[in-house]
């Protein structure tokens, strides 16, 4: 019969050999997430030799990551690993295969390239909505870092909400909701997919920016206007009125008025830009925008599409403590 003293001396091994049990458990399940994962997209997942044309023939010119769109050929990656005239290459995917690809259309101020390969029975990664992601969600990137095509590292969603600069000739536009991990991306995931737990692809690897920070542009609305466009058009039309402004809160005055606390304050105004032509000046505080609010750079960014070319768009300022409305006419952005 064991005595009090000897059931206490094993309550606490039984409660390690528990916890040991546990851990073991939890870490089967996160393993098995990620091979599915690994599994499930990886066939999607294209590793990309880059060359571009020059007097001696075709030469190297990049590497990077690509991922199946649909299974007629078409591939989506990030716009600085084909940029550059004259660029082709090889397309090489996990059973095999490598196909010559040509660059569809690319939009530098998304980041976003669509390629198309010439093969067909393409196995199409099932795009999902990077709005859903959590911090601290698990998700993976698999790519083709440093030419280790099929690459797989797994981490969490550090951040959401980021913002990433991105040019064109002298145009710079901010990537909205720029999705931060801490999965490991090494040069060459660029173009590769960033997936969720259900292997939908959330995002495009586009940056490391710091040992155990790397960015992806997301998969959201915005994104597949921009893919869509680049498949049925090769390019993207945005609409341009020529300010570059920051976000600023508003006077105490202006927040009684308007009901919101911050607006976007103009720093500069483009000479001959619809904004000059409109009337507007710096220091003047946006607070709406085609009769949306205005809080925040992103804001008026998301109001410059195609079909707001040419066409009538009512803005609203605070100019000192007068509240005016104007009406600006966006021109189409060119590079």
């Amino acid at each position: 019969m064991a005595t009090g003293t000897e059931t206490n001396k094993r309550a606490p091994e039984a409660e390690a050999l528990e916890a040991e049990a546990l851990e073991a458990e939890a870490l089967d399940a996160y393993s098995r997430v990620v091979i599915d994962l690994a599994e499930r997209v990886s066939p999607s997942v294209a590793n990309l030799r880059v060359l571009r044309r020059s007097r001696r023939g075709q030469i190297p010119a990049g590497a990077g990551s690509a991922v199946a769109l649909t299974p007629d050929g078409f591939l989506l990656t990030s716009a600085h690993v084909i940029a550059g005239p004259g660029r082709t290459g090889r397309a090489a995917f996990v059973d095999g295969r490598e196909l010559s690809f040509q660059l569809v259309g690319v939009d530098r101020l998304s980041d976003l390239a669509v390629l198309r390969v010439d093969g067909a029975d393409l196995v199409p990664a099932t795009l999902g909505e990077a709005e859903r992601l959590r911090v601290g969600q698990l998700v993976a990137a698999i790519g083709n870092p440093n030419g280790f095509s099929g690459s797989v590292t797994a981490g969490v969603v550090s951040a959401l909400g980021r913002s990433l600069p991105a040019r064109a000739g002298r145009t710079v536009r901010f990537i909205d909701n720029v999705i931060q991990t801490d999965a490991a991306l090494n040069p060459g995931n660029s173009g590769g997919a960033l997936v969720e737990s259900r292997g939908r692809v959330v995002g495009i690897n586009t940056a490391v920016a710091g040992v155990g920070l790397g960015l992806a542009v997301p998969i959201n609305v915005a994104t597949r206007q921009i893919v869509g466009a680049l498949m049925r058009d090769g390019r993207v039309r945005r609409a341009y009125i020529g300010i570059a402004g920051g976000p600023r809160p508003l006077p105490p005055h202006a927040r009684l008025r308007v009901g919101r606390n911050s607006g976007v304050e103009i720093v500069e105004v483009a000479e001959g830009s619809p904004a000059q032509r409109a009337g507007l000046r710096a220091e003047d505080l946006i607070v709406e925008l085609a009769g949306d609010p205005v809080e925040a750079v992103d804001h008026v960014q998301r109001l410059m599409t195609q079909e707001a070319i040419g066409h009538p768009m009512p803005v609203r300022v605070m100019r000192g403590e007068r509240l005016l409305d104007l009406e600006l006419r966006p021109v189409e952005l060119t590079e």
